[in-house]
């Protein structure tokens, strides 16, 4: 059945399968990584050993994050020489010395330190220990650099000429590094790898609050991440607006694709819900708001938004794809700013870890961070067609010669490990997260347990009204 498809088709198939799997793990390391190194310093400045307690719970699921990021990563190497050949030779001069540079400069970074973050806090000391996390937290965040740069070039190519085998080849490194959509991408990528964490620690400590109010490194999970959800959300919202009129300008066919714009217009409405129909050239059944398009697109309620019409027809991304991947995207980032706003309500009234409803729809929203991701890199790459290199080179004329056959089996092996190896993976993962934090730390005195040591404070030191309290009497919001 696969074999009647294109070989195009299934080589897309197959790129987007195995990059789905895997830009979860990444984004899942680079915001651990990056909360490690925050638990690891407030641990050595406070001496309280709640954080030390939850930085080791972490560093557990850190690893393994990190070794299915990297096991899953290395096929998609492989396929753009078995299945992309021709876009490797075309772009190779100058996506290759980027490739390069992030395993020279991030990816060894990572790796060179790793094994002394895992296994080294009682051989190398405290302050070395927290070096080495911290040097891999900036491996993670080097390798979103590197990675977003080539991908941004491939949306918004600058800085090369084409020589006369027809090969970009790089003329100007500035202007293909930070290429003009660069920026505007590093920015959201990164604020969506940390807030995917946040929910997915918060829902980590909102489990464990539900099962038991008293754990100190529950609560402080989901604290952090109720904190990070309220300051991180919106920005991302503004973030995203100025990535938005970023595209504008250099891929509008994209924007309209992802509003569902079909004619050319002044004062173009704000389409809520639709059915974008390809073949009709018009979104159906639309629910819309009159000029608030144009406002937010233009900041003019009269400003003028370009329709798919305005482009060939071989030229147009595919609207019906975009138009529901952008609105699942937007609509989770919505629903991250309102858990935010709410955990800032219930944290003023003191009352954060008795808010059993919070913490159920923070368990809900547990994936809202990954599927939010997913569905933004939807929006880019299938906005992006039907090209490779943004109106230089057309994915038809990137494919390696080989035939549908070939590509369907090799997709059909893929599926079949993957959901075995990293379904494997996933549950493994579950189960650790499962397990409730163990609160039996040293503090940085050496004194021994946590309570023991008394530093951590139990629920008369609690910012937050404790279970006992008078007015904090655990029940429902």
């Amino acid at each position: 059945m696969l074999a009647s498809v294109g070989a195009e088709l299934l080589a897309r198939l197959q790129f987007a399968f195995t990059i789905s799997f895997h830009i979860i793990f990444p984004a899942f390391s680079i915001g651990l990584a990056s909360y490690l190194a925050v638990l690891e310093g407030l641990w050595l400045w406070t001496g309280r050993p709640v954080f030390h307690d939850t930085f080791k719970y972490w560093l557990k699921i850190f690893a393994v994050v990190f070794g299915m990021g990297v096991v899953s990563g290395v096929v998609m190497s492989y396929q753009f020489g078995t299945n992309w050949s021709v876009f490797s030779d075309k772009t190779g001069p100058v996506l290759g010395p980027l490739m390069g540079y992030e395993v020279l400069s991030a990816f060894f970074l990572e790796a060179g330190f790793l094994g002394v973050m895992l296994f080294g806090e009682k051989r190398v000391g405290r302050f070395l220990h927290f070096a080495a996390t911290v040097i891999v937290a900036i491996g993670t965040l080097m390798s979103a650099f590197w990675i977003l740069s080539v991908n941004s070039w491939m949306h918004t190519p600058a800085g090369f000429s084409i020589n006369e085998a027809g090969q970009f080849v790089p003329a100007n490194w500035w202007a293909v590094i930070f290429n003009p959509s660069f920026p505007y991408r590093l920015v959201h990528m990164v604020l969506a790898c940390y807030l995917a964490t946040a929910f997915a620690v918060g829902a980590v400590g909102a489990w464990h609050l539900l099962r038991g109010s008293g754990n100190e490194s529950a609560r402080l999970m989901f604290s952090m991440s109720m904190w990070m959800a309220a300051l991180v959300a919106p920005l991302q919202i503004i973030a995203g607006d100025l990535h938005g009129l970023n595209t504008l300008e250099h891929q509008p066919a994209k924007i309209a694709a992802m509003e569902g714009h079909f004619e050319t217009r002044n004062g173009a409405p704000l389409i809520l819900f639709g059915l974008p129909d390809m073949a009709a050239e018009e979104t159906r059944y639309a629910i819309a708001v009159p000029r608030l398009g144009s406002l937010i697109l233009t900041h003019d309620l009269n400003g003028r938004v370009r329709g798919l019409k305005s482009w060939a027809p071989e030229d147009r991304p595919n609207a019906a794809i975009v138009f529901w991947s952008f609105r699942v995207m937007v609509g989770l980032g919505v629903l991250m700013v309102l858990a935010g706003l709410w955990s800032l309500w219930r944290r003023w009234q003191g009352r954060l870890f008795d808010a059993t409803r919070l913490q159920q729809f923070t368990l809900l929203m547990a994936p809202s961070g990954f599927l939010a991701l997913l569905a933004g890199w939807i929006t880019t790459e299938v906005g992006r067609q039907p090209w490779t290199v943004y109106g230089l080179l057309r994915t038809a004329d990137s494919i390696s010669p080989v035939g549908a056959a070939a590509v369907s089996a090799s997709l059909l092996g893929y599926v079949m490990v993957y959901l075995v190896v990293f379904g494997a993976g996933m549950v493994y993962l579950l189960r650790l997260m499962g397990q409730p934090p163990q609160l039996g730390g040293v503090d940085l005195a050496g004194e021994g347990p946590v309570r023991a040591a008394g530093i951590v404070p139990g629920p008369a030191m609690s910012h937050d009204r404790p279970a006992d309290h008078p007015g904090g009497t655990r029940h429902g919001d």
